[in-house]
């Protein structure tokens, strides 16, 4: 078993099973991810903490698994499955974790297990949940930069925002923000561009600032014209 030294932390006994630490406010959740990254194989005990029992074990563990998944996802990649079955989780910060985190492996993805679970991915786009759908928004931006082939199919998916069911209007409105810069990073490598430029421009008098903000960003990127849009 993997025991967590106290050269990674100031203020931590000189050996503790590694999982107890993470129930210490103290500890260094960056380290512990270094640290991993130079010892493989203390992921699969890291990967085993999702289902403590403990809360701060399960969100210091999704959140170490979250900073190796940026720098290394090839050492998660092998745990593709746990992450896949997080998106259903009941929990939803652990949900947001497995979002963000598959979005880093498809840039390892040669076996396109994320093509196959793309469609449950995408789903909370539609609604009813504003964070979810805006990490998944932003997860997919990551995925079709890594599968430019997919970048059909996830912005037509993208672009279901303006018809999504949120809590409120005004989450819908934020929505379409996210959609914006997402769609932003993608526009160049669809098939119909104009698909989008079409969404960006019924979205000139969006109610919430900080969208319409987002709108002029885009517009001055392409060097676009709505003088005319209605």
């Amino acid at each position: 078993k993997w025991y967590y030294k106290k050269e990674m932390t100031m203020s931590v006994d000189t050996q503790r099973p590694f999982i107890e630490v993470f129930s210490r406010k103290d500890t260094n959740l960056e380290k512990i991810a270094r640290r991993a990254v130079r010892h493989p194989d203390s992921i699969p005990e890291i990967i085993d903490g999702l289902s403590h029992d403990k809360t701060p074990v399960k969100y210091g563990c999704a959140k170490v698994l979250r900073i190796i998944a940026e720098t290394r996802p090839d050492l998660l990649y092998p745990h593709f499955t746990t992450f896949a079955r997080l998106l259903n989780h009941d929990n939803n910060i652990m949900k947001w974790e497995a979002i963000f985190v598959i979005s880093c492996l498809s840039v390892v993805d040669d076996d396109n297990r994320v093509n196959r679970i793309l469609k449950k991915y995408l789903k909370p786009i539609t609604g009813t949940m504003l964070i979810t759908a805006a990490n998944v928004i932003k997860g997919a931006a990551r995925i079709a930069e890594a599968k430019p082939k997919l970048s059909d199919r996830i912005a037509g998916e993208i672009l279901k925002v303006e018809q999504a069911h949120y809590k409120s209007p005004d989450c819908r409105n934020i929505a379409i923000g996210h959609a914006i810069t997402s769609l932003d990073k993608m526009v160049n490598r669809v098939k119909k561009p104009e698909e989008i430029i079409r969404f960006v421009e019924r979205q000139l008098q969006n109610p919430w600032p900080a969208t319409r903000k987002k709108v002029e960003k885009f517009i001055k990127k392409h060097q676009l014209d709505f003088t005319n849009a209605s």
